[in-house]
């Protein structure tokens, strides 16, 4: 027999369900307020906002899917909407003939600068309008820790 499972305490396991409740509820109240409001998926509304903080407002498209939590098969299809649309235009890498670059357009900016105030205070809705201070000091520090581990797909 293999060794015992490491289970969870009782405090760990209200903090697991808990953890899990936002995990699956967030994304559908993040992308309902903005398909209401500005007719913009949240997964779009993710990359658009990737590629308006990345200099030159371009990202290569492994490092955009990276960043979106999301395959590089899944991110090129919601980029094709968001090309179609006129607010992400798709450019050969230079230095890479195989890869791609993602560049937000004017069009796409303006989508997003629109559709970001709403997005904002649903957030703070949300989120940081039940939190101290401190709790969002320890919430980054505790977000810190965990990002990294998800992120090392080795």
């Amino acid at each position: 027999m293999g060794d015992e499972p490491r289970w969870l305490t009782g405090a760990e396991m209200g903090t697991w369900l808990n953890l899990t409740q936002i995990l699956m509820l967030m994304p559908t109240a993040l992308d309902r307020q903005l398909r209401d409001e500005a007719s913009l998926p949240h997964t779009h509304y993710h990359i658009l906002s990737a590629l308006s903080s990345s200099a030159d407002r371009s990202m290569r498209m492994t490092e955009l899917a990276r960043q979106a939590g999301t395959t590089t098969t899944r991110l090129s299809h919601a980029v094709a909407s968001l090309e179609q649309r006129g607010w992400v235009v798709r450019k050969a890498c230079p230095t890479d003939k195989r890869g791609q670059i993602a560049h937000l357009t004017d069009a796409g900016f303006a989508v997003l600068a629109a559709a970001a105030p709403g997005h904002v205070a649903e957030v703070r809705r949300l989120i940081f309008d039940h939190l101290t201070e401190e709790d969002v000091a320890r919430l980054g520090a505790i977000t810190a820790k965990i990002v990294p581990v998800l992120n090392d797909r080795s």
